[in-house]
């Protein structure tokens, strides 16, 4: 008997440490993840899929795939299902505080330091390099993802039919769009009979009930109260459930709504904001909190840090319900036949969508030579797999400080 308590006692301390181990590269990832979504990948391939093997190439460019589809905050989704995948709901949760709060908390101290004391910003010339470094990180993702997602000429065309498409049409709709019809073309030029078996599919309804309640609940609160606080959770809220297409997409809907309809606070300082969330590790989605703390600085210090960290907890909090409530079905899913021949496809269309990404970001990005030398560097850096991703990003953030 004694001997069956210690074995479990010695299982319970083993999962124990493999927790702590998969936290641990989940906060590498949240402190040198910089860029968008297609950077973020970058480092989840880098550090979950290259280095530790929690999960596959193929199984990552599936949740990409997944993830794009569902409103809300795409890597943030990924992140929080490849830690479902490893430990359940327990360590989804864990890893989405780890993830999400650093930014937030670092966005809502700098909406502060912005508004009482405007030179506090620093150092800028540090941030110089990022956006090279974040474009290393897309294009060694594209390339990984990619070699491993290319088995034959249908999903080589439906990568090239997703690079060109998400290269030549800005729109966020656009994604989900092509992301279905790669799929579908895949199950139309199936060979395989009898692809549609049964399997058990067990939802999970009280997130999607939370979703529901938190939906319904904040419009009706907002329309019944005249509080800000209340006002600006409903509109962040909001936010986290209509935008498909990441971050970029999301600063769009803000601009127009807060900045250009409301006038809640100037272009300006909407701006700053937008540079500043472009130049710390983490998900965009945290410009939120900087946002939401502007908006409420009239107030105090003490409700501007409350209103900003409620802002960033608002827009996270439906996408991470929804990844709660899908991603259990879609394990089940995934394993009907029809299924996996719809993922082959999507997964060729993601992996073409993160190549696009690349092009469009290197397009924009000045080359100059010592932008040059830290793009092929950094590059040099992953592929060689040896050198740890927050080294990476200490040297670059100096080369920026020193040149």
């Amino acid at each position: 008997m004694s001997q069956l308590k210690s074995r479990k006692r010695k299982k319970n301390n083993i999962l124990s440490n493999e927790w702590k181990s998969f936290l641990k590269d989940v906060s590498i990832c949240s402190l040198s993840a910089f860029g968008g979504p297609e950077a973020h990948y970058g480092v989840f391939n880098d550090q979950l899929v290259n280095k530790k093997g929690y999960i596959s190439d193929k199984d990552l460019a599936e949740l990409i795939g997944l993830t794009t589809i569902l409103p809300g905050p795409s890597s943030t989704q990924t992140i929080i299902a490849i830690a479902y995948r490893v430990g359940g709901p327990l360590l989804a949760f864990l890893t989405s505080l780890i993830w999400i709060m650093p930014s937030t908390i670092l966005m809502s101290i700098l909406s502060l330091l912005t508004y009482y004391f405007t030179a506090a910003t620093g150092h800028k010339s540090m941030l110089s390099y990022l956006g090279t470094m974040a474009l290393a990180f897309i294009i060694v993702s594209a390339y990984r993802i990619s070699f491993n997602v290319v088995r034959d000429k249908l999903t080589l065309g439906l990568l090239v039919f997703g690079a060109i498409t998400t290269y030549t049409i800005k729109s966020p709709w656009i994604f989900p769009i092509i992301l279905i019809i790669g799929g579908l073309v895949s199950i139309i030029e199936s060979k395989e009979r009898k692809i549609w078996n049964k399997v058990r599919v067990r939802p999970n309804w009280l997130y999607l009930f939370l979703f529901i309640l938190m939906t319904v609940g904040s419009i009706f609160l907002s329309l019944k109260s005249n509080n800000l606080i209340i006002d600006l959770f409903e509109s962040f809220y909001r936010y986290g459930y209509l935008v498909v297409g990441g971050g970029q997409a999301l600063v769009s809907m803000m601009h127009n709504e807060l900045v250009v309809n409301h006038n809640y606070i100037n272009n300006q300082d909407f701006l700053t904001g937008f540079g500043l969330v472009q130049g710390i590790p983490g998900p965009m989605f945290s410009f939120a909190a900087y946002v939401g703390g502007l908006v409420a600085s009239d107030q105090g210090v003490f409700l501007h840090i409350v209103t900003a960290l409620l802002s960033g907890i608002a827009i996270f909090l439906p996408g991470v319900l929804l990844i709660y409530f899908v991603y259990p079905i879609w394990q089940d899913l995934r394993q009907i036949k029809g299924i996996k021949i719809f993922l082959k496809g999507l997964t060729a269309v993601s992996a073409g969508m993160i190549v696009a990404t690349g092009l469009l970001f290197f397009n924009k990005q000045t080359m100059d030579l010592s932008n040059s030398i830290i793009l092929f560097s950094t590059i040099a850096a992953l592929l060689w797999k040896k050198i740890p991703v927050p080294i990476i990003v200490i040297v670059v953030l100096l080369a920026g400080y020193i040149i």
